[in-house]
């Protein structure tokens, strides 16, 4: 091999590491930004649960920078990311979510919405979850117009838990039921 064509083949290998080098550096800042939004969106990821000795349950969410209550739980055991809504009568889920944790529609029955009256469809969830605070047999609505990934987690939930605001701070309490 001449001189030259070593050194243009060196020249091109530096250029190729170079490329591959900021290709790296943008995918590793895109993993870091997008997880950077998505605390933003959903500071309550983690969850931690208290106890006192009286056996009650509280949990601490943190409100997110557009002013929304949004954490981390579970449907039948399954991941979900909730909204607190207290205007919902119950839970609402969107379809596509209904359909990704395999929760049959049951009957059909007109809800009104801020869009307006929508068909929705009965639900009993087996479970909800929110850290460690659990309940059983809450009535949901599959949604098939919520255009969100979000379940909102209303009254048929948040009626049988104490919350408390105070700041940007929403404390949820469960009462261990009595002996």
């Amino acid at each position: 091999m001449k001189p030259e064509e070593t050194v243009r083949e060196q020249k091109r290998m530096g250029l190729g590491m170079m490329v591959l080098a900021w290709i790296t550096l943008l995918g590793l800042g895109a993993l870091f930004f997008s997880d950077a939004l998505e605390r933003q969106f959903n500071p309550n990821r983690e969850l931690e649960t208290r106890y006192s000795e009286a056996g009650v349950r509280e949990v601490v969410l943190q409100r997110n920078r557009y002013g929304h209550y949004v954490t981390s739980g579970e449907i039948n055991g399954h991941p979900v990311t909730f909204m607190l809504d207290t205007g919902a009568t119950g839970v609402a889920i969107p379809d596509a979510v209904a359909q990704r944790l395999g929760i049959a529609r049951g009957r059909a029955y007109r809800t009104q919405t801020a869009n307006g009256t929508a068909v929705s469809y009965a639900a009993t969830l087996d479970s909800v979850a929110v850290g460690n605070i659990v309940l059983h047999n809450v009535q949901a609505g599959i949604a098939p117009g919520m255009g969100i990934e979000e379940v909102l987690l209303g009254m048929s939930f948040l009626k049988h838990i104490e919350f408390t605001q105070r700041g940007d701070s929403l404390i949820l309490r469960q009462y261990a039921p009595p002996s």
